[in-house]
C-alpha cells in the first residue's frame, strides 16, 4: 500500500473498482432503526467472513502450479491432479467471493452518470433495479443452479477432459452457494437503499408495495419453476400463457436488436454490470426461446468459466502484480534511473518512462504504477523546475501500458472471447508495447532539446559520484545486464540445452556469477582508478529482479514451456519471493494482497460468466447472423468496417472501462470480423491499444484522478493538457498499427510460425 506525502494511505490497485464501501464490514448508520441495523450488520458480517477465507485458495492454486511445472521439467513426471485442482479452486474462489464483492462494493458499475447524482437519487435507482433486476435474477440462478448441483452429487458426475476424471459436484456446488451469497447480501444493499431514501412518502409507498412484490414474484418463480404447484391457469383460468415467448410476434434476431439497445441504455444507469446482464439474459431468452433453454444456458455458462483453466491466471498475474508492488523495487528502480540519467535534459521523463514499461510488465495495474509514480517523480519533477503538463503526461501515459504489455490481463480475458491462443496475444502485443514507450520517451526528448526549461538537468550536488570513465560503466553495466536476459530468453527457447545436462539453467546462472564477481574485483581493485558507482547496485538491484521475474513467467509461457496459468503460478510464487528477500513481507501485507486478489478477481471473472451468459442467449436468438448480413450487404471494404469499429470502442472506452467492452461489445462484432477474414490476433492487438486512450481521454480518464490524489498541487486542468499531447501519440500509435500489421504479428509469426 502506497502513501501519500500526508502519510494517508491509498488505494491504488483495484483501479477497476468505481464504488469501493468505506467503512468496517458491518457498519450501519446509527439513525437505520434496530432491526433493519441487526439484518444489515450481520449479513455485512457474513459475507465478510466469508471473503476472508475464500481469498486463501489462492494459495493452493499456486501451489499446484508450481508442483506441476518442477514435477513436469525436472523429474519428468507431470501430475495427474494440478491441472483440475488450479480451474476448480479459482472457479470456486470467485463464484463463493461474488457476495463479499457486492458488501465491498467492487462490482464494476457505468458510474460516470450515477457517481454525480444525489444519495437519495442514487438510493431510489438502486433500490428499484435491486427489486426489478437483481431478485429476480438472483432467485432464478439459485433455484436453477442447486438443481445443477444436486444432479451432479447425484449421479457423482465427473470431468471428461483429464485424466484424472475428477468428480465435478464438490467444485459446482461453489455456484448455488455463492448465489444464495449474492441473494442475501442484495436484501442488506436494498435495506441501505431503503434506508437512504430518508421518511417521507417514498419510505412509505416502498414499505406498503413490498408485500405486492413479494408475492407477484413468488408467483411468476413458481409459475415458470414449479407449475405443478403455483401457476397462473389456477388464477386466470385454462388458455392464460403466461410465458414471455413468442410475445408481440417479433422474430428471434430483431429481439436480439431489443436486447443490445435495452443492454446499453440499462448499464449506463449504473447498476453493478454483472447483474444487469443476467437478468437481460433471463428475460430476453424466455422471450426469444423459452425459459428452460434460457436456464441451461444460464448454469452452463457459469459452469463453464468455473472450469477455463486459462482464466484461473488472472488471480494468480493480479497476485504478481500486487507483491511485486509491495516489494518497493519500483522506488528502488526510479530513484537510480535518475541519477543514472541526471547529466541528460529529461533525465526524469525518461526515468519514468523507463520504470513505468518495466513494472507494466510486473504489475499491469494501471491504478498502482500512475500512483507509485506520481508519488516517487512529481516532487523531484516540481524541484527541478520540470514542466506539470509534460511530467502529468509522462506518468500518466507511462502508467497506461500495463494495460498493453504483457502478461496483460485484458489479453488473458480477451484471449477466449477471440478464441486466439493467449500466447499469441501475449507476443503480439511486446513490440507495439515497446513501441509507444519509445514515442512516449521520443516525445519528452524532443520537446526538451526544442525547449531545456521543459526537463533540465539536475543540480550538480544532486549528482551521483561516479569515475572519470563513465561511460565505460554504463556501456559495462548495460551490456551485462542485456547479455543476461539474453541468456534467460535463450535458456527458455531452448537455445542453450544440450551443451552439459541443464545448461538452460546453469550458463545465465554462470553469467550472473561472473558479473558479481567482476563488480567485487572492481570495486576492491579500482584498476587505472577505474570503479562502478553505487549507483549501479542500485539500478542492478531494481531492475534485475522483477525483469527476470517478468521474462521467466513470460519466456516460459510464449515458448511453450508452461501454460498460461502455470506461468502465472511461477510468476506470483516468485513475486512473493522477491517480496520475503526484500524484507518487506509481512503476514499482514501478505493477506492484504490476497483479499485485494479475490476483489479484482470477483469483478472480472464475475462479469466474464455473466457476459458469456448474455452473449450466449444473443447468439442463440441469431442476432449476430444478421447483422453481419447487414453489415457484409453494404459491401463496405475489410478496412472501412475496421475503421467503424475502431471508432466504437474509442468512444465506448470514454464511459466503460475494459471489461464489459472485451465482454460484451467484442463479441457481438467477431461473426463479422470471420466474414471479412480480418486476423484475430491483430484485432486483439488493435483493441487493447485503443482502449489504452480511455485512460488518457478527458474528462472520464481515471489516470488522472489517481495521480490528481497523489499531487494535488497540480491543477486538473493541467494534467488534462499534459494527458491529451500523449494521448495523440497514442492515436499515431494505433494508426501505425493498423497500417502495418506487421508489427503486431511479426513476433507470434517468428515464434509459432504461419
Amino acid at each position: 500500500m502506497a502513501q501519500n506525502e500526508d502519510g494517508m494511505e491509498l488505494d491504488i490497485s483495484d483501479e477497476l473498482i468505481a464504488e469501493r464501501r468505506a467503512g468496517q464490514p458491518g457498519d450501519t448508520p446509527e439513525d437505520m432503526h434496530p432491526f433493519m441495523r441487526f439484518i444489515v450488520g450481520n449479513i455485512d458480517i457474513l459475507n465478510n467472513w466469508v471473503g476472508k477465507l475464500t481469498c486463501l485458495m489462492l494459495v493452493p492454486v499456486i501451489a499446484a502450479m508450481i508442483i506441476e511445472v518442477v514435477a513436469r521439467k525436472v523429474f519428468i513426471a507431470p501430475t495427474d491432479w494440478a491441472y483440475d485442482t488450479s480451474r476448480m479452486f479459482s472457479g470456486a474462489m470467485f463464484m463463493l467471493g461474488a457476495g463479499y464483492a457486492l458488501m465491498r462494493g467492487v462490482h464494476i458499475r457505468a458510474d460516470f452518470l450515477y457517481r454525480n447524482w444525489s444519495p437519495k437519487t442514487q438510493a431510489l435507482v438502486d433500490g428499484a433495479l435491486y427489486l426489478l433486476f437483481y431478485f429476480p435474477a438472483m432467485l432464478f440462478f439459485f433455484w436453477v443452479s442447486m438443481d445443477y448441483t444436486v444432479k451432479a452429487w447425484m449421479t457423482w458426475e465427473r470431468s471428461m477432459d483429464t485424466a484424472l476424471m475428477a468428480p465435478l459436484a464438490p467444485a459446482r456446488t461453489a455456484m448455488p452457494i455463492g448465489v444464495l451469497l449474492l441473494l442475501i447480501q442484495g436484501i442488506a444493499e436494498f435495506l441501505r437503499a431503503y434506508h437512504q431514501l430518508g421518511k417521507g412518502a417514498l419510505q412509505t409507498w416502498t414499505m406498503r408495495l413490498l408485500p405486492v412484490y413479494v408475492v407477484a414474484l413468488l408467483a411468476i418463480f413458481s409459475n415458470s419453476l414449479t407449475p405443478d404447484v403455483f401457476n397462473f391457469e389456477m388464477v386466470f383460468g385454462e388458455g392464460m400463457d403466461a410465458s414471455l415467448k413468442g410475445f408481440g410476434g417479433l422474430s428471434n434476431e430483431m429481439i436480439g436488436v431489443v436486447m443490445i439497445g435495452v443492454m446499453l441504455l440499462a448499464i449506463f444507469v449504473g447498476f453493478p454490470i454483472s447483474f444487469t446482464l443476467i437478468f437481460l439474459g433471463f428475460v430476453f431468452g424466455a422471450w426469444g426461446f423459452g425459459g428452460d433453454l434460457v436456464f441451461y444456458l444460464q448454469t452452463l455458462q457459469f459452469n463453464n468459466v468455473m472450469l477455463e483453466q486459462t482464466l484461473a491466471a488472472v488471480p494468480l498475474f493480479v497476485f504478481m502484480g500486487i507483491m511485486m508492488e509491495q516489494a518497493g523495487l519500483m522506488e528502488r528502480l526510479f530513484t537510480s534511473v535518475q541519477l543514472m540519467l541526471s547529466r541528460t535534459r529529461g533525465a526524469l521523463y525518461l526515468a519514468v518512462l523507463f520504470v513505468s514499461t518495466i513494472f507494466a510488465a510486473a504489475t499491469g495495474i494501471v491504478g498502482a504504477s500512475v500512483t507509485i509514480l506520481g508519488i516517487m517523480a512529481a516532487k523531484t519533477m516540481n524541484r527541478s523546475g520540470y514542466d506539470v503538463r509534460l511530467a502529468a503526461g509522462t506518468i500518466t501515459a507511462g502508467g497506461t501500458l500495463g494495460i498493453l504489455i504483457p502478461p496483460s490481463i485484458m489479453l488473458v480475458v480477451m484471449g477466449p472471447v477471440l478464441e486466439v491462443p493467449v500466447t499469441d496475444l501475449f507476443s503480439a502485443a511486446i513490440i507495439p508495447g515497446i513501441m509507444l514507450a519509445a514515442m512516449y520517451a521520443g516525445y519528452a526528448l524532443i520537446r526538451c532539446w526544442m525547449n531545456p526549461s521543459l526537463g533540465p538537468t539536475l543540480p550538480v550536488e544532486e549528482q551521483p559520484v561516479t569515475s572519470k570513465a563513465y561511460w565505460l560503466e554504463a556501456v559495462l553495466v548495460i551490456s551485462s545486464i542485456i547479455l543476461f536476459f539474453t541468456f534467460i530468453v535463450m535458456g527458455l527457447s531452448g537455445s542453450l540445452a544440450g551443451y552439459f545436462p541443464f545448461s538452460s539453467i546453469l550458463i545465465p546462472l554462470g553469467w550472473a556469477g561472473i558479473m558479481y564477481a567482476g563488480a567485487r574485483w572492481v570495486k576492491e581493485a579500482k584498476p587505472a582508478g577505474f570503479f562502478f558507482s553505487d549507483l549501479w547496485h542500485e539500478f542492478f538491484m531494481g531492475l534485475v529482479p522483477p525483469s527476470a521475474l517478468v521474462a521467466f513467467a513470460l519466456g516460459s509461457i510464449l515458448f511453450g514451456w508452461a501454460t498460461p496459468t502455470e506461468g502465472a503460478g511461477c510468476g506470483a510464487f516468485g513475486a512473493l519471493v522477491l517480496t520475503i528477500a526484500y524484507r518487506r513481507l509481512t503476514l499482514a501485507k501478505f493477506y492484504e494482497a490476497l483479499i485485494k486478489t479475490l476483489e479484482i478477481s470477483v469483478l472480472i471473472l464475475f462479469l466474464v460468466a455473466a457476459s458469456n451468459f448474455f452473449g450466449a442467449v444473443f447468439s442463440r436468438l441469431g442476432t449476430p447472423t444478421m447483422l453481419t448480413d447487414f453489415l457484409l450487404a453494404w459491401d463496405l471494404s475489410p478496412t472501412m468496417v475496421l475503421v467503424i469499429i475502431m471508432a466504437l470502442i474509442f468512444l465506448l472506452g470514454w464511459p466503460l472501462e475494459w471489461v464489459p467492452i472485451v465482454l460484451i461489445i467484442v463479441p457481438i462484432l467477431i461473426p463479422v470480423l470471420v466474414k471479412l477474414d480480418v486476423n484475430l490476433t491483430w484485432f486483439g492487438i488493435l483493441v487493447a491499444v485503443n482502449l489504452q486512450t480511455a485512460w488518457l481521454s478527458p474528462p472520464v480518464a481515471l489516470s488522472a484522478y489517481f495521480l490528481k490524489g497523489v499531487v494535488p498541487e497540480w491543477d486538473l486542468k493541467d494534467i488534462y493538457y499534459g494527458m491529451m499531447q500523449f494521448m495523440v501519440i497514442q492515436l499515431i500509435g494505433l494508426i501505425l498499427i493498423f497500417t502495418f500489421p506487421q508489427i503486431a504479428l511479426w513476433l507470434p509469426t517468428y515464434i509459432y510460425g504461419s
